[in-house]
């Protein structure tokens, strides 16, 4: 049938992704770093999403499309969220406990009381990291380290560019590094919503680049926050590709359900 529907010009669109909490349907996903129409019936051509892209990027244009389907778009939610909520884990025999890859064992170390300051060791400035991996996908929900942390979310270019990183943002802190750009968003939202439905976790800081493509991270962060149904503190950071810290503000608060 001939109606509107949603058009992305690629060419304009720079992956940010503010396009897709907008689309109650689900409609859009980004794809290797642009956002797609992931099927014409998902589509209802109303628009939604159109003053939430930056770039100008979303228009409506009138096609031959499949018809908007309801009950399809019901099915495609339902499997979204299902797809988010990790199936529990069968606990490893004794034996395996501690096998695996070494380098993705879990560790804690450099612990200290909470504000204290750390003494430089040969004259460098010292390490604020408390635990290992760091890296968003390997560490489990889980994790011991977790409990009642304060997390921090940080894109992988941040610890770079910021050259206080450790004493301004990590100290205090549990880190976890991520790229939006390279890693499925989707696996994201389901490792943090799984983190913070096990764990009390006190705030969630996100560290992200200026660059558009970073605020894909904030935006998994916030999706994990409402599936999980909580209501904990926010912190939005963003590090300029010069290595200041360009913002450093609280997101506004949802409420818990």
């Amino acid at each position: 049938m001939t109606r509107e529907i949603v058009k992305i010009d690629e060419e304009k669109c720079n992956g940010c992704g503010d396009c897709v909490p907008s689309c109650h349907e689900g409609a859009i996903k980004i794809v290797n770093g642009k956002a797609k129409l992931v099927a014409d019936k998902l589509c209802d051509g109303l628009g939604a999403c159109l003053g939430h892209c930056p770039q100008g990027a979303i228009t409506i244009e009138r096609r031959q499309a499949d018809e908007f389907d309801e009950q399809a778009v019901a099915q495609h939610l339902a499997a979204q969220k299902a797809a988010a909520t990790p199936l529990p884990q069968p606990a490893a025999p004794p034996a395996q406990q501690h096998g695996g890859c070494p380098g993705s064992r879990l560790m804690q170390f450099n612990k200290r009381p909470s504000g204290a300051q750390q003494e430089p060791v040969g004259g460098g400035a010292q390490s604020e990291l408390t635990h290992w991996p760091v890296q968003l996908r390997l560490l489990p929900p889980t994790a011991p380290i977790l409990r009642n942390a304060r997390l921090l979310i940080a894109a992988d270019c941040a610890p770079v560019a910021c050259a206080d990183f450790h004493p301004r943002l990590l100290r205090d802190r549990v880190v976890l590094l991520g790229c939006p750009k390279f890693d499925p968003l989707d696996e994201y939202v389901a490792r943090l919503s799984a983190m913070i439905a096990a764990n009390e976790l006190k705030e969630i800081a996100v560290a992200r680049m200026e660059v558009p493509c970073c605020a894909g991270i904030l935006m998994a962060v916030e999706q994990a926050h409402e599936q999980a149904g909580a209501d904990i503190p926010i912190i939005d950071i963003v590090v300029g590709t010069n290595g200041d810290i360009l913002t450093e503000q609280p997101r506004p608060r949802r409420a818990a359900g």
